[in-house]
């Protein structure tokens, strides 16, 4: 398999224009995003989804599709860091979409990601793309870089 179809993509979205219009508007649905998330609101997350999104933990081949997968990774992640706290440590907002770094402090009571639950409180550095879906106007997922190994069992 080829990376051809991969970098068209990329191409393609470099072209697309950056107005501040456009601007506002993702930086609006990325807000909402984030206030739902941090509320815990499924479905005030879903809602800046487009229907086709994709979650996927880069690296893992872990994916959740669609709204019914958004709802089961959100699922997943709020049960398994009943207690999580994101702290925006940098964000780049532009017509193809968000990439923010992040830290997330929590106690890891429940699986996630494939890992078992340590009991423990980490502290998790990532970076999340929000793809922007020009079409929808909503986002298409979110890639999410992280160490999965500072989640491990000692």
């Amino acid at each position: 398999m080829t990376d051809e179809p991969l970098r068209e993509r990329v191409r393609e979205r470099l072209g697309w224009p950056a107005d501040p219009a456009m601007h506002r508007r993702i930086r609006r649905l990325w807000q909402r995003h984030s206030i739902a998330e941090d509320r815990r609101d499924i479905d005030g997350l879903l809602s800046t989804l487009a229907p086709e999104c994709v979650y996927a933990i880069v690296g893992t081949g872990l994916r959740w599709e669609g709204h019914a997968g958004a709802r089961a990774f959100y699922t997943e992640l709020f049960a398994a860091f009943p207690d999580n706290r994101f702290a925006l440590t940098d964000i780049v907002i532009g017509p193809q979409g968000v990439f923010e770094a992040v830290v997330l402090e929590a106690t890891h009571e429940g699986l996630f990601a494939g890992l078992a639950p340590t009991g423990r409180r980490v502290r998790l550095e990532l970076a999340i793309l929000f793809p922007w879906n020009a079409e929808a106007r909503l986002f298409d997922g979110e890639q999410i870089f992280i160490d999965r190994s500072a989640l491990a069992s000692e």
